[in-house]
């Protein structure tokens, strides 16, 4: 899954419009002797390749709601898959920083374009929203431009895997480059060991030795300090051996959430831990 970024050239918009012909990933399904259903990025036993249909016609815009959500013609409101934008101001949601940005820079790409939608396994969200990947009619994969200009985060949700690897060089380049979030304030790395329930909040970056495995009924948790873990589903298939993890520093990006004086960063997939030198 790790993509080094010596293999990796400026990436333009040249290059995001070859991404649908070059970066779709292979998605493995199988079900298992209980009859369960299972999805992953790696290659597994017995399990078959899955085919996602892409949907057959260009779209207008009606609306842009903010960096990742956006309303089409027909009622259709399409969440963008893989990734994740910092929120506007609306509602009962403070805006945060890149947000306004985010939203501005999506306004401008989609100026007097066509869109057409690409899906993965879930077609909807617990919103009701479609959740695609959105192309231009110049074929270029606006999830993924919005990460590689430094507006977006990898945000993967399996069973929905396609065009990961593209995904992680995106953000490896804006994150190499400190485009956007990436070299805003709000988003610099917190040390574990400084960590405190006033900075739980919206997405974060943090940093720790994972120091012990933990395993439960239901979940995985790789201890950072006493009282922060990252909490990971046993039965995930994204995942290898997590007690390679063990004695490594990382750093764990995602949302914490509070349980008495426990935190928990949950993680879905590989792509939200990076190992550090």
């Amino acid at each position: 899954m790790k993509i080094s970024p010596a293999y990796l050239k400026p990436i333009g918009l040249l290059f995001l419009a070859m991404i649908p012909m070059l970066s779709s990933a292979e998605i493995y399904y199988w079900k298992d002797e209980a009859g369960k259903k299972h999805f992953s990025d790696r290659k597994q036993d017995e399990a078959v390749i899955l085919s996602i249909k892409t949907a057959p016609r260009y779209y207008q815009i009606k609306k842009i709601i903010d960096g990742d959500t956006i309303h089409l013609e027909g009622g259709v409101k399409v969440r963008l898959l893989g990734i994740n934008t910092p929120e506007v101001g609306r509602g009962d949601k403070i805006a945060e920083a890149g947000g306004e940005e985010a939203k501005q820079w999506l306004i401008k790409q989609l100026a007097n374009t066509k869109l057409k939608l690409r899906y993965d396994v879930e077609k909807k969200d617990h919103y009701d929203r479609t959740l695609a990947y959105v192309f231009t009619d110049k074929k270029i994969n606006i999830n993924v431009a919005l990460v590689e200009k430094g507006w977006a985060s990898v945000t993967i949700y399996p069973p929905n895997l396609n065009y990961v690897d593209a995904l992680v060089a995106a953000q490896q380049h804006a994150e190499s480059k400190k485009l956007g979030i990436w070299g805003m304030p709000a988003y610099q790395p917190k040390q574990v060991k400084d960590f405190d329930s006033s900075q739980h909040k919206g997405w974060q970056r943090i940093q720790g030795k994972v120091t012990r495995l933990k395993q439960a009924r239901k979940y995985n948790y790789l201890y950072l300090s006493p009282h922060f873990a990252l909490k990971i589903a046993r039965d995930s298939d994204v995942f290898e051996d997590l007690n390679t993890y063990v004695g490594k520093t990382i750093e764990a990006r995602g949302w914490v959430r509070k349980n008495k004086k426990d935190y928990r960063l949950l993680i879905r997939h590989p792509s939200a831990i990076k190992l550090n030198p």
